[in-house]
């Protein structure tokens, strides 16, 4: 779900629950909004204000976790990705071909994982074909002697695990916040919203006396 959209959905059961409880609050006889009224609402909400903390802690702890699992991966690949340009560079003038056909590949891969226009959705499915186009450029390396043999094993070694870790994203791009425990907060959200603007008066009262 697109996360403005959720926002917006949140911000409006909020607003609608306090317009929502104003009107209530116009309804509620005298003995309703008596001082042992007031203390077992004030109980009630304190319970739910407690949960909901609970929830959003949660809630906050999960999404922190997703980004910095995500962070690191990024942070990992990008080490890799250097370091096979190295590998490249290092096997000699025969990877020349390679290693352009290597920079094109990852430039493109990135323009489509992250696109630049904020608005237009990253395309996880084409890192796969990225990194078959990359897996190939590797492969097609022709060593000359035992040096450009290592460098090439290195270098299929580096592109496997890059393989690995382009599977590892695409597999986390899955929303890790519960759509359910995001409809408990906000209805346990839009609950204390409307208990606060029903009990106005009555603070409003407590204001004035003092």
């Amino acid at each position: 779900m697109n996360t403005t959209f959720t926002a917006l959905i949140v911000f409006g059961c909020l607003i609608a629950a306090v317009f929502v409880g104003r009107a209530i609050r116009s309804l509620l006889p005298d003995e309703h909004v008596t001082s042992d009224s007031r203390d077992a609402i004030k109980l009630a909400l304190g319970l739910v204000a407690t949960m909901s903390a609970l929830v959003l802690g949660l809630l906050v702890s999960s999404a922190k976790g997703a980004y910095d699992t995500a962070r690191n991966e990024v942070i990992e690949m990008a080490a890799k990705v250097a370091f096979l340009d190295r590998v490249l560079a290092n096997y000699g003038p025969e990877a020349a071909e390679a290693r352009s056909r290597f920079h094109e590949t990852v430039e493109t891969g990135v323009r489509q994982i992250w696109p630049e226009k904020g608005g237009t959705p990253p395309h996880l499915a084409f890192s796969t074909q990225a990194g078959n186009t990359l897996y190939v450029i590797v492969q097609s390396l022709s060593p000359q002697n035992d040096t450009q043999t290592r460098l090439k094993e290195q270098a299929t070694t580096l592109a496997t695990e890059l393989g690995q870790l382009r599977s590892l994203l695409v597999a986390q791009s899955v929303p890790s916040i519960s759509n359910p425990m995001l409809v408990i907060l906000v209805s346990w959200l839009t609950i204390i919203f409307l208990a606060l603007a029903c009990s106005r008066r009555a603070t409003g009262r407590l204001f004035s006396l003092s």
